[in-house]
């Protein structure tokens, strides 16, 4: 029995002991253990909580960006072109939008650098707009602006008188021309706010004729079928100093089919062709020796059925006054007409050139009988075609005597 106590106390000793040395050598390394966490946790807690708040810190820092637009907020009678200017500094200008209160946008460009926009054009006269724009710094925050300003209302005005009419189906020779009612002494100004495209698009160019009238055509007569679009953005522009455009409108008008008819005033016929096919042949006088016709490419810019022709209107003093004129289309300002003529014997068309510089055609006083060469051919035309003069013993008609552009060579047009 000793044995067994002794035994057992022996076997249950040796483990107290080895236990105890293994709870102190167990403890010492969890005591050195939780000593090198504890000093390597708080360092790096310490430099989380640095790191992570200095983040967050930068995050809730206002943008560095600066915005600035001028004319400044609420300002009024501002000027429509020159004075609307928008930058960024300490960043890049990612958004603008300019806008009147109905929500016409004036589109504009932002700088390749960021630094600044500017508009694509003028703004409109007696309107408020509305400015918006962002920019953001290095770090990516954003910075925005809003403002609103009222351009001037100004106290002169021009406007420009336009042909063919908005809506017109004309023929492939009309140009479209604006006859301002004010000499415009900023031609650039106005040129920018005129646009004129073509369906099928073709290139178009302009010219001015003095300082209150300006046309546009193609290189070559319009193709039949051609939708031509102007869009008048005048409203706001200062044509001259002080005297600002009221106009904003867009114009269309289509262009029918083909007909360009040819006078040849040596053997006394017109030939007529539509669509490059020979429609038919006429007989015609033109202008006698001292009132030549003009030759040249003219386009009928009127129609009358009757209608006066007085020779003291056009510095022919009282040669002539005929009150009936039947059939009359108009080729030129200076008073050219390609017209019935019922007071010549009808023997004289075809043979002999008797007119003050028009081109006649065999016609009935009252240009009643539809079956009489200037009836048909006046039925046949239409505001925009092509009457071309030749072999007669007179210069080239000028290009702004009347909508006859097609008589200036196309590198004196400006593009």
């Amino acid at each position: 029995m000793n044995g067994r106590p002794i035994s057992g106390a022996s076997v249950g000793a040796r483990p107290r002991r080895g236990s105890g040395r293994a709870r102190a050598g167990l403890t010492a390394v969890l005591t050195a253990a939780l000593f090198a966490v504890t000093a390597c946790g708080g360092s790096g807690g310490d430099d989380d909580k640095d790191k992570n708040g200095s983040g967050r810190a930068k995050a809730n820092e206002p943008s560095r960006a600066v915005v600035t637009i001028a004319p400044k907020d609420g300002s009024e009678s501002v000027a429509t072109s020159g004075a609307l200017k928008i930058t960024a500094a300490d960043g890049k200008l990612t958004e603008v939008e300019v806008a009147d209160t109905k929500g016409n946008e004036i589109p504009g460009e932002i700088a390749g650098d960021g630094a600044s926009w500017k508009p694509d054009h003028h703004l409109a006269a007696s309107t408020k707009y509305k400015v918006h724009a962002t920019a953001k710094d290095s770090a990516g925050r954003a910075s925005a602006k809003d403002t609103t300003f009222t351009t001037l209302t100004p106290q002169n005005t021009f406007i420009g008188h336009f042909t063919p009419e908005d809506g017109s189906k004309v023929g492939v020779g009309m140009p479209f021309s604006v006859n301002f009612d004010r000499g415009i002494t900023s031609p650039e100004a106005v040129e920018d706010a005129i646009e004129v495209t073509a369906e099928p698009k073709v290139e178009i160019r302009h010219k001015w004729y003095g300082n209150d009238r300006l046309d546009f055509r193609p290189e070559k007569y319009w193709k039949a079928g051609t939708k031509v679009t102007v869009k008048l953005n005048l409203d706001g522009v200062e044509g001259r100093p002080d005297v600002y455009g009221a106009q904003a409108k867009t114009v269309s008008f289509t262009v029918g089919r083909s007909q360009v008819s040819t006078v040849d005033a040596k053997s006394k016929k017109m030939t007529i062709d539509r669509d490059g096919k020979r429609l038919k042949t006429i007989p015609i006088t033109s202008g006698a020796p001292g009132t030549t016709t003009y030759n040249g490419q003219m386009v009928i810019t009127e129609k009358h059925k009757v209608t006066r022709m007085n020779g003291e209107t056009v510095g022919f003093g009282g040669e002539y006054d005929i009150k009936d004129v039947p059939h009359a289309m108009r080729l030129s300002t200076s008073g050219t007409f390609i017209h019935g003529n019922y007071w010549a014997a009808s023997s004289t068309f075809g043979r002999d050139n008797v007119s003050h510089g028009c081109v006649g055609l065999r016609d009935q006083r009252g240009g009643g009988d539809s079956k009489t060469p200037a009836a048909w051919f006046y039925d046949q035309s239409m505001i925009g075609d092509v009457v071309i003069v030749k072999n007669s013993k007179d210069k080239k008609i000028q290009w702004w005597n009347g909508l006859n552009a097609w008589n200036l060579a196309w590198d004196e047009w400006e593009k």
